[in-house]
């Protein structure tokens, strides 16, 4: 599962946990990884991740979010990920909960 793998090349390289679901207690600063799409041709896996960098402030939210995509760039040195291309990332707060986060979209080839 691509998620799986995601979320623990993130925590060995980030200094913030990441989780598949919202925590109940979340931590101060944490990283949520969903998948929003996939699909399969010639038996080559690719998948769609939105990565949410989650923090008390929108400077470190935005901090966050270099750090996540410093990382994902770097996650096709794994030998299970073809590829790793950034789709876009922008300021995604979420005003429901007033919680500052930004948000990553990652194209994966495994």
């Amino acid at each position: 599962m691509i998620e799986e793998i995601v979320l623990q090349y993130l925590d060995t390289v980030l200094d913030v946990p990441a989780y598949m679901e919202m925590p109940e207690l979340p931590p101060p600063q944490f990283v949520l990884v969903e998948k929003t799409g996939g699909s399969t041709k010639n038996h080559i896996e690719s998948a769609t991740l939105a990565l949410q960098s989650y923090a008390g402030s929108l400077y470190l939210a935005a901090e966050l979010n270099e750090k996540v995509k410093k990382a994902m760039d770097n996650i096709a040195a794994l030998t299970d990920i073809s590829s790793s291309k950034r789709n876009t990332d922008y300021n995604y707060t979420d005003t429901t909960r007033k919680q500052y986060r930004y948000q990553a979209v990652y194209d994966l080839v495994y």
